[in-house]
C-alpha cells in the first residue's frame, strides 16, 4: 500500500473515530468546511500571500470542551495524523494553516467560562477574550490584558499572540499574565495542568509543543476606563506626548497614534478627523485630567472623552496592527508592515520614515519604550529584508513578522517538544529548531 493509501486510509479511520466521539456535528470533511478551516489573517502579509495556500486540512474537529480537546488529539496521534489547532482564526501569519495537511483541531466551540476568582479566571480555550472580560466585569473585576481583536480566543491568544491592551502595565503575555494551563501532549492522554513558570513554557509556541485545552489568566480590579480620542495637526504632536501619556501615574490602559495618512484610513468617526494626526487613549479616570493638560499644551486638540466598557473596547480595536490592516485595505497589494520598537520612534521619526522610503507609522506607548507597525511599499521579499537591514542598521528595533516559526524560546520549545510531542505531530513545519529570526518581544 502507498503512503498516500496509507494515510487516506487513516484519516477516514480517524474520521470514523471522530465521529463516534464528537457526532456527526462534531467533525467534518467536507471541502468548503476544510478551506474555511485552513486559512487565517494570513493575507496581510503580501510575503505570506505569494506562498498561499500554505497546506489544506483533510478534517475539521470542533470539541466543546477541554476533555473532548485532548480526547480528539489523542486519536489523532494513534492514527498518526498531525494536528493544527486553531481558535478564531484571527492570527495574521499562517501559524494555523496546516501545513501537512491531517486534522484541524478547531476548538473555538469549547468555550466554556470555568470560574472566576479573586485575581484570576479560568475558561476554555475557546472562549474569546471578550467573553471573559465580561466575565470578569460582572465580578468587578477586568483583564490584565487582551489584543486589539477581542474575538480572538484565548487559547488563540496565548498560543500565537503577544500583547495588546494592557500591556503598558503588564508587558506581553508571557510576562505573569498566564497563571495555570490545562495542555495536551502528543506522547500521552488527557490534560497535563502546569502552572507558574510551567505554564510559561506553552505561551507563544503555536501548539508545537503542546495544545492549550484550557487557561486561568490574571485579573485587576476593575476600573471605569474612558476613551479620549484626541488630533494633532501632525503626527509631531502625538509623538511628543506619547512617552509623557504612557508613564502617568495611574497608567493609562491604551496609548495609540497615527500619521496623518494612517488616520485617513481609520473607519469613520466623529472624534477622527481627516487630515489631522489622531491619538487615542485608555485613560484612567485620575490620570485624565493630566492626559488632557498634556495633549492640549502640545497643541492637541480634545474630540471626545467616551465611558462604558463598550467605547473602551471599540478604541482597542484601532490599536496594534489594526489600523495598518485599514491602510492596507486602503490599497491592496501595495504595503507590507513590520514590527517595530525603540525611542527612535518618537525621537527622530523623519529618519525613520525615509529609511524606508517614506513608511508611515502608528505608534502605541508601550511596556519600556514606544512600539509600532511601520507600514512600506511592497516590492517583494528581498525589499522587505533590505529594509530591517536598514532600519536595524539606524537603532529601530524590529521583528520581522512575516513568517510562521515558533520565534520565542525556540530551543527551550525544541527541547520540550522532544518529550511531548517525539513523533513531531503537533502543528508540523511551525517549529524549526534552525530558525534564527528575531526573538518576539525584542522590539520591546
Amino acid at each position: 500500500m502507498s503512503p498516500v493509501t496509507t494515510q487516506r486510509t487513516a484519516v477516514q479511520e480517524l474520521h470514523n473515530d471522530l465521529v463516534d466521539l464528537l457526532g456527526a456535528r462534531g467533525v467534518s470533511a467536507d471541502a468548503r468546511m476544510l478551506e474555511r478551516a485552513s486559512v487565517d489573517g494570513a493575507r496581510m502579509s503580501p510575503v505570506i500571500s505569494e506562498l498561499l495556500p500554505l497546506g489544506v486540512a483533510e478534517l475539521v474537529a470542533f470539541p466543546s470542551t477541554a476533555e473532548q480537546i485532548a480526547q480528539v488529539v489523542e486519536l489523532a496521534v494513534a492514527r498518526g495524523i498531525p494536528v493544527t489547532p486553531r481558535g478564531k482564526g484571527t492570527g495574521n501569519y499562517g501559524q494555523a494553516i496546516p501545513s501537512a495537511g491531517g486534522l484541524v483541531l478547531d476548538v473555538s466551540r469549547a468555550r466554556a467560562i470555568v470560574d472566576v476568582g479573586e485575581g484570576v479566571i479560568t475558561a476554555e480555550a475557546g472562549a474569546t477574550l471578550g467573553q471573559l472580560e465580561q466575565a470578569a466585569r460582572e465580578h468587578g473585576q477586568e483583564l490584565w490584558m487582551y489584543p486589539s481583536t477581542m474575538n480572538s480566543s484565548i487559547g488563540g491568544f496565548l498560543a500565537g499572540g503577544s500583547g495588546g491592551t494592557g500591556t503598558i502595565v503588564h508587558g506581553a503575555n508571557h510576562e505573569g499574565f498566564v497563571a495555570a494551563l490545562d495542555v495536551v501532549h502528543a506522547d500521552s492522554p488527557g490534560l497535563v495542568h502546569v502552572e507558574g513558570e510551567d505554564a510559561q513554557r506553552y505561551v507563544h509556541n503555536y501548539g508545537t509543543a503542546g495544545i492549550i485545552a484550557r487557561a486561568t489568566v490574571r485579573l485587576d480590579p476593575i476600573v471605569a476606563w474612558r476613551a479620549v480620542y484626541a488630533s494633532f495637526p501632525d503626527f509631531s504632536g502625538p509623538l511628543s506626548v506619547i512617552r509623557e501619556l504612557g508613564r502617568l501615574d495611574p497608567a493609562p490602559r491604551l496609548v495609540s497614534a497615527d500619521t496623518v495618512e494612517v488616520t485617513r484610513a481609520l473607519p469613520e468617526d466623529a472624534a477622527i478627523v481627516p487630515g489631522r494626526s489622531s491619538l487615542r487613549t485608555i485613560m484612567h479616570p485620575d490620570s485624565l485630567d493630566e492626559a488632557v493638560d498634556l495633549i492640549e499644551g502640545a497643541g492637541g486638540r480634545i474630540e471626545d472623552v467616551r465611558e462604558g466598557a463598550r467605547e473602551t473596547a471599540k478604541l482597542s480595536m484601532l490599536s496594534y496592527n489594526h489600523p495598518i490592516e485599514w491602510l492596507q485595505r486602503s490599497r491592496p497589494g501595495f504595503y507590507f508592515h513590520l514590527e517595530v520598537g525603540g525611542d527612535i520612534l518618537a525621537d527622530d521619526i523623519d529618519l525613520v520614515q525615509s529609511t524606508i522610503g517614506g513608511g508611515l507609522l502608528h505608534i502605541e506607548a508601550g511596556h519600556s519604550v514606544p512600539i509600532g507597525m511601520l507600514a512600506a511599499e511592497y516590492t517583494g521579499p528581498d525589499g522587505v529584508e533590505a529594509a530591517i537591514e536598514r532600519l536595524t542598521a539606524i537603532g529601530v528595533r524590529v521583528h520581522n513578522c512575516h513568517q510562521w516559526n515558533v520565534d520565542f524560546e525556540v530551543a527551550r520549545t525544541v527541547e520540550l517538544a522532544k518529550t511531548t510531542d517525539p513523533l513531531g505531530l503537533l502543528n508540523p513545519g511551525k517549529l524549526d529548531p534552525d530558525y534564527a529570526g528575531p526573538q518576539k518581544g525584542s522590539i520591546r
